[in-house]
């Protein structure tokens, strides 16, 4: 039971992460940071590297990976965002 609720918990995640891909496709196509909440975004991955952390010290791969994914797609929407940011600052 215990691995069919992690196995659970890491499909879980993975749907988590996805959902950041809209959101990174939305920043890639406008070319803009307009929209996005730096702070939000910042501090999902700042949490997220905490959980990775969590998952490593607690042995729990599905935690472990689930995070990474998430860190990926929503550092993703941060790194945009600040670049985007620093663009649009530079040019004024």
């Amino acid at each position: 039971m215990r691995e069919i609720v992690a196995w659970i918990f890491g499909l879980g995640l993975g749907g988590n992460a996805l959902l950041f891909v809209p959101q990174i496709l939305a920043v890639w196509r406008k070319k803009t940071d307009e929209g996005v909440s730096l702070v939000t975004f910042g501090g999902f991955s700042v949490l997220q590297v905490v959980g990775i952390v969590h998952g490593v010290l607690e042995h729990d791969a599905s935690l472990t990976w689930g995070m990474a994914a998430s860190l990926l797609t929503c550092g993703t929407v941060t790194g945009l965002t600040v670049y985007y940011r620093l663009r649009r600052l530079r040019a004024a």
